[in-house]
């Protein structure tokens, strides 16, 4: 099974920008002293450097606050999302509207926070959810599924049953599109709403992929 979605530099994309950011604000500081340079160089880099700075700063406040890019290296959701597929996640929607069913997310694992995945949100706090010979029943009534989720008759025997089980409070229960190889709530248990990073929306890479997630 597999449902690992992994998508930052092993520093840490925010650290690595807090560095560079040191460097270059040292550049600054060093040639402001260095008077060998005209005064007309020294002031061009000085702004150069000032450039940079802002662009910095200002990438770590949207990788932190706004969208983080991901990259794709299991087919847990295929087909929605491939392997290889480099995906935009906005971290601030959840602050204006609430996580709806069928949202496609990106979440700290419950097992070990240290790693980012991503699944389909099934089931909702409160909800009754039940896994039937492969259609998902909430509350007892099967759900329509718009996404590819949907398997021929032959292939639903990888699907094993599951529940009925309760949602608790502030929990989501996530499923991988690729249900015959997905790591998802069926086997880690429910996702703390607190966990969740963003929401999906958009396969900016490779080019012929590109499109709003669904």
């Amino acid at each position: 099974m597999v449902g690992e979605l992994v998508g930052r530099l092993p520093l840490g994309i925010p650290s690595f920008i807090l560095i560079l950011t040191a460097v270059l604000f040292a550049a600054r500081m060093a040639l402001r002293h260095a008077y060998r340079i005209p005064p007309t160089w020294r002031a061009s880099i000085v702004e150069t450097l000032d450039a940079g700075i802002f662009a910095a700063l200002l990438s770590l406040v949207i990788i932190t606050f706004v969208v983080q890019a991901f990259f794709i290296p299991s087919g847990s959701m295929e087909p929605t999302l491939q392997i290889g597929d480099r995906i935009l996640v906005s971290k601030f929607i959840y602050r204006f509207t609430p996580i709806r069913r069928g949202d496609v997310i990106v979440f700290r694992y419950p097992l070990n926070p240290g790693k980012d995945f991503v699944k389909r949100v099934v089931a909702l706090p409160g909800e009754k959810v039940e896994l039937k010979d492969g259609v998902v029943l909430i509350n007892g009534r099967a759900i329509p599924e718009q996404y590819p989720t949907v398997l021929p008759e032959s292939d639903r025997a990888c699907t094993s049953n599951y529940g009925p089980v309760t949602v608790p409070a502030n929990k989501l229960f996530v499923l991988g599109d690729n249900r015959c190889n997905s790591e998802d709530s069926r086997y880690f248990g429910f996702v703390p709403v607190e966990n969740v990073v963003g929401k999906a929306f958009l396969i900016y890479w490779p080019p012929h992929r590109i499109g709003v997630v669904r």
